[in-house]
């Protein structure tokens, strides 16, 4: 065992109060692609970058378009959880994970069976009526083409914070509240770039600081322990 893995493990095998941060790098080998990444297909089919595509200003402007790409690239029905996944869920049902902070859309940790997940950016699963407020399943957007809309004639706009929103300020609370009160952090999946989630790391009080990343992070700097490769790889050897 890789001597930064065996680390990570006394930690982890330490601890009954562990919180775990993360981000795209979680759901990356359950195949689901970072949405920045960019191809030569992606140039043949979108006009703008995807920063654009996902903002509050492009939604009302280019209804269509935003409805275009997302459903091309923010939707992966089929994609399953992976190790990384699996193991915070059987870490919870043990009694020493506290909760899940992910900046992920996917759903993936509640499908692996994980219970208190805080999801800041919201969640692809959920869709509401902009007029009414009904609800809708990931299952009305995929069968649905060009702009959905509700029964009522509103707009079917999904439960995913885009760009020039806000975070939904109760689930920040929440998450400061885990992380200030955590024994151990563990960061996954997330170079931390996007603020104000990324930002949230400095809530945490505790010295046992662990980064699990492929390439560092800005958080590497202060880390008890840090692996340099994949989450669902190295969570599966601990």
């Amino acid at each position: 065992m890789d001597e930064n893995i065996r680390k990570l493990k006394e930690l982890i095998d330490g601890s009954d109060n562990i919180v775990f941060f993360g981000g795209a790098g979680v759901s990356t080998e359950s195949g689901i692609p970072d949405f920045r990444s960019v191809d030569g297909l992606y140039h043949q089919t979108f006009k703008y970058p995807p920063e654009t595509i996902l903002s509050h200003t492009f939604y009302e402007t280019h209804t269509e378009e935003f409805y275009q790409f997302y459903r091309a690239k923010m939707l992966a029905p089929d994609a399953r959880p992976n190790a990384a996944h699996y193991k915070l869920a059987q870490w919870e049902q043990e009694g020493r994970l506290k909760a899940v902070i992910t900046q992920n859309i996917d759903g993936l940790h509640q499908k692996a069976g994980s219970r208190e997940v805080l999801e800041l950016h919201g969640s692809v699963l959920r869709n509401y009526c902009t007029r009414c407020g009904k609800f809708y399943d990931l299952d009305f957007i995929l069968h649905t083409t060009g702009v959905p809309r509700c029964e009522c004639g509103g707009v079917v706009k999904p439960d995913v914070v885009l760009y020039e929103e806000p975070l939904d300020e109760n689930v920040m609370a929440q998450a400061i509240r885990y992380i200030r009160q955590a024994d151990v952090l563990l960061i996954g999946g997330t170079s931390l770039v996007v603020y104000p989630a990324a930002g949230l790391v400095q809530y945490y009080r505790g010295s046992k600081l662990a980064v699990v990343n492929k390439g560092v992070t800005g958080a590497a700097l202060r880390a008890a322990v840090t692996v340099d490769g994949p989450i669902g790889q190295t969570l599966a050897q601990l």
